[in-house]
């Protein structure tokens, strides 16, 4: 519940420090006097849109702080998920800075506003004229019936087989997409892989051809230089080998006489050896060489399919091209088990579908049996409202294809007096008519799932005498169940109240006080007659508190 309200330099209030208890609380005030400042305020903590203009001029911010107890409401799961200090006693403190920023703190750690509206909307409802438009929405109207209903447990099931559906479909339709797509490309990829696989052609099969080709292409000068080569090492008249024969000849005479030359006849020795073994290989290589006209002829014919494949293709080198074999082998192989990946993907698909039309069955069967008790309750407890002709009724209709919330479709159906056919509500019920409907469906909401607080504003709009003192008789009944405060300019319904709050002005100031019983007492016959206050009205007043 709400146990206090804080605001600080917001619109005409200097500083506000308002505590609320449990039970069935009432705010009331003269027109002008700031009633729905306190509202404002209230809902900036919870999250809506702030506005510069709202800080009080010369004031360097704006603070508005609630403090909500929790201890009952099992929200440690939320402050773990976000990282949250739980403590059974909650502050929300919101501020808004001059320059339009804002800050926003839960239990004094800083959190965006999406953090404090999921927490908000789990701690107080304000029920204003504006929110009585959400009756015109049919998704709200079947979250009414989804809560009567107590159909979380079955709607969570549902939601997570949806999702797999959702997954499975889109991947279906893009699976299905690419398949066509491919099935049109298929002759193309076809063509350049059997023109890929006809060519045989191997990672570096480009570099070894070139390689052979600069050798063929100039096999004359290699063999005559590969032949003066050999005349310059063997040649008889004048060879380096034969050379260094003549010199390990003349050496081996040298050492007779000077000992120490042996060493220079044993090096000049092994290069007579080295080189006489170099000169025997290089005239086996000069005859190895050949021109061969038909290999010349096959290689310039092969490396011409390369170059034409690789400009084709836009790649450069033969292990490029073997690459995009590859890929293109790949891409043939998947458009062939296309049809078995879509038939597999249409099983799966069948199997989500007949669990989700079991559990769709399961919700829709629950929610035919909260409409006829939605429709019940409000015609009765209406009909306490001086609606005595209301007809109602929740219309369920099944829709072909599922939704995120089963396969319903909502109307709530309306008419004022029993001449009139049912129509939707949002075309035919007045805003007064509405504003009843959405106390009766508040007060049902809340016989059948606890609400930490609601708090009406304007709810009394259109009403009087016996029917205000009837809302007045519902919200105390709903209070029994959980705080609720209401903002009323009826007498009737702050009669009711558990607690008295009234708003009022002082030196251009907006100031709110908890009355006593006697201050109670004038407020109300206050109320009931104006500034003026007559005897009458003051038994009047004792009348509806019951304090006579």
């Amino acid at each position: 519940m709400l146990s206090s309200l804080s605001i600080e330099n917001y619109a005409i209030i200097d500083k506000l420090n308002i505590p609320f208890d449990a039970g069935f609380s009432v705010i009331t005030g003269e027109t002008g006097a700031g009633k729905s400042i306190i509202i404002g305020a209230l809902g900036l903590v919870l999250g809506q849109r702030a506005d510069t203009k709202t800080i009080k001029e010369g004031a360097n911010k704006c603070v508005i702080e609630a403090n909500f107890e929790i201890a009952e409401y099992h929200l440690e799961a939320f402050f773990e998920a976000n990282e949250l200090d739980y403590e059974k006693n909650c502050i929300i403190r919101r501020e808004i800075l001059p320059n339009g920023k804002t800050r926003s703190f839960i239990n004094d750690t800083p959190v965006n506003l999406n953090t404090l509206k999921d927490l908000s909307i789990q701690l107080i409802d304000i029920h204003s004229q504006h929110e009585n438009l959400l009756l015109n929405d049919k998704l709200f109207q079947l979250k009414v019936v989804d809560t009567i209903a107590k159909n979380d447990e079955e709607l969570a099931q549902y939601q997570r087989l949806f999702s797999q559906y959702k997954t499975l479909k889109n991947e279906l339709g893009t699976l299905i997409e690419l398949a066509e797509k491919s099935q049109a490309d298929k002759a193309y990829w076809q063509f350049q892989f059997d023109q890929l696989l006809t060519a045989n052609i191997h990672p570096d099969e480009k570099n070894s051809l070139e390689d052979e080709l600069q050798k063929i292409s100039h096999t004359e000068e290699i063999k005559t230089d590969l032949l003066r080569l050999e005349q310059l090492l063997s040649n008889e008249s004048g060879g380096i080998v034969i050379s260094l024969k003549e010199s390990v000849d003349t050496i081996r005479r040298l050492t007779n006489y000077l000992p120490e030359t042996e060493e220079f006849e044993a090096r000049i020795n092994s290069a007579y050896i080295d080189l006489k073994d170099l000169a025997r290989e290089i005239n086996q290589k000069q005859s190895e060489v050949s021109f061969e006209p038909e290999r010349l002829a096959y290689i310039n014919e092969r490396l011409d399919t390369i170059y034409s494949l690789e400009q084709k293709h836009r790649v450069n080198g033969t292990e490029a091209l073997c690459n995009l074999q590859k890929e293109l082998e790949d891409k043939l192989i998947q458009i062939d088990s296309f049809d078995d990946q879509i038939n597999d993907l249409k099983k799966s698909i069948q199997l989500l579908s007949d669990k989700l039309e079991k559990a769709a069955t399961q919700i829709s069967i629950k929610r035919k049996a909260a409409s006829t008790k939605i429709a019940s309750h409000l015609i009765q407890q209406l009909a306490s409202l001086g609606m005595k002709q209301l007809r109602f009724e929740v219309a369920l209709s099944t829709i072909k294809e599922f939704s995120s919330t089963g396969k319903d479709q909502v109307d709530f159906l309306f008419s004022a007096n029993d001449k009139s056919s049912l129509q939707a509500i949002s075309q035919t019920a007045s805003g007064g008519e509405i504003s009843r409907v959405m106390l009766g469906l508040k007060s049902l909401i809340a016989n059948t799932k606890a609400l930490p607080t609601i708090l009406f504003d304007e709810i009394d709009a259109g009403i009087s005498g016996e029917i205000a003192d009837k809302t007045a008789s519902i919200m105390a009944e709903m209070s029994q169940a959980m705080q609720v405060i209401c903002i009323t300019h009826l007498p009737q319904i702050a009669a009711k109240g558990k607690q008295h709050y009234k708003v009022f002005k002082s030196n251009s100031t907006t100031k709110i006080c908890q009355l006593s019983t006697n201050e109670r007492i004038t407020e109300i016959a206050q109320m009931l007659s104006g500034s003026s206050l007559s005897d009458a009205a003051i038994e009047n007043a004792k009348i509806l508190l019951g304090t006579t």
